[in-house]
């Protein structure tokens, strides 16, 4: 099943593997991919289909130094050929816009406000292009700059389009914005933004109805991480969880979005099952950060019944060819992840394919 062909959206996939959003920051202090980043997706076009790096959608929402963006025009161009080389290849590509929220700093941002949904600080240091820094407070968001906040993440949504891509997931996971909100310890807002679990999940609900309303929900999924507690998140109420979830889940499943894609160390589990029931739609998951998700791992999911897809990560960084390596159970190269976040080609587009793949 796990390389059977799959309909997503308006999409058929010839197979059930989907490549994960996977930070890269090879796009230089402007945010333009440009052709060895367009090389690098091209590479993997076998694969299902591809989820792009977090792609920030207003200069203020970047997290990362070397983060891509969909803001301007270049950065739009330099997609756009992103883009045309999947296709070329045969191959399917989403852009996951990403707002990073409080997961940033003023030398990332080029001087723009830091905002999140309350001022609360990540207990940490990041990495800037002045070095490491600590952790800013960010600005709390005014209940009157939220429509801002939702039409700046529709702007880019329109943009990826106009760039090529199939579609957009929206990222409402990992401890960026949208997660934010989603979290009783980054969301201690007392308006109608945050206290219940309906008030917290309400802006995400809203990103996602103005998103839809923009380019169609064939287009547009959305990706989640209850229990995720990652940079500064603390989900570790599993009855609060399960209660703000369901209420999102709940509420963006009678728009028949393209996928709801679930990253957490249990797919199989009663928690990511239940809302795998209430949403009714096409399911990926992610088994998450703690351990590589491997062939074995990826045909239990399907064949268990328990996705639709499944999302892999680092096997996808390492093996363009994924798709034939594990369909044929050959030998996979394996990642090496001190060049996950550096320049250049090296740990890039340098994994070898399999002798007789297509490179």
């Amino acid at each position: 099943m796990l390389f059977s062909p799959l309909t997503l959206g308006e999409l058929e996939l010839p197979n059930r593997l989907v490549m994960a959003p996977l930070t890269r920051v090879r796009s230089g202090e402007e945010g333009v991919p440009g052709p060895l980043v367009a090389e690098h997706y091209r590479q993997r076009a076998s694969i299902g289909l591809i989820v792009s790096e977090g792609v920030f959608p207003v200069p203020a929402g970047r997290s990362y130094p070397g983060q891509p963006g969909l803001v301007t025009p270049e950065q739009i161009a330099g997609w756009s050929k992103v883009t045309e080389a999947v296709h070329a290849e045969g191959g399917r590509i989403f852009a996951q816009i990403m707002h990073g929220g409080r997961v940033s700093h003023a030398d990332i941002t080029g001087g723009h406000e830091v905002v999140a949904p309350s001022a609360i600080a990540i207990d940490g240091e990041v990495r800037t292009p002045n070095g490491k820094q600590p952790y800013p407070v960010p600005r709390e968001l005014t209940i009157d700059e939220l429509p801002v906040v939702i039409q700046e993440i529709v702007t880019a949504s329109r943009n990826a389009i106009e760039a090529g891509f199939d579609g957009v997931e929206l990222h409402s996971a990992n401890g960026y914005l949208l997660h934010e909100f989603l979290a009783p310890n980054t969301n201690v807002r007392t308006d109608g933004y945050g206290g219940s679990p309906e008030n917290r999940a309400r802006f995400v609900i809203e990103t996602v109805n103005a998103v839809v309303a923009a380019l169609g929900a064939n287009r547009v999924g959305i990706r989640i991480s209850p229990e995720h507690s990652v940079q500064g998140i603390a989900e570790t109420d599993h009855a609060d969880v399960q209660a703000t979830y369901q209420v999102l889940v709940d509420s963006i499943a009678p728009l028949n979005l393209a996928y709801l894609s679930i990253l957490h160390h249990e797919p199989a589990g009663e928690l990511v099952q239940d809302l795998r029931a209430r949403f009714k739609g096409t399911f990926l998951v992610n088994t998450g950060f703690s351990a590589i998700t491997t062939r074995e791992d990826a045909l239990e999911l399907i064949d268990g019944g328990h996705a639709d897809a499944v999302v892999v990560g680092r096997p996808a960084i390492a093996n363009p060819d994924l798709v034939r390596r594990w369909r044929d159970g050959l030998p996979v190269n394996e990642p090496d992840p001190t060049t996950f976040y550096s320049d250049g080609a090296k740990g890039y587009t340098d994994y070898p394919f399999h002798e007789g793949s297509l490179s």
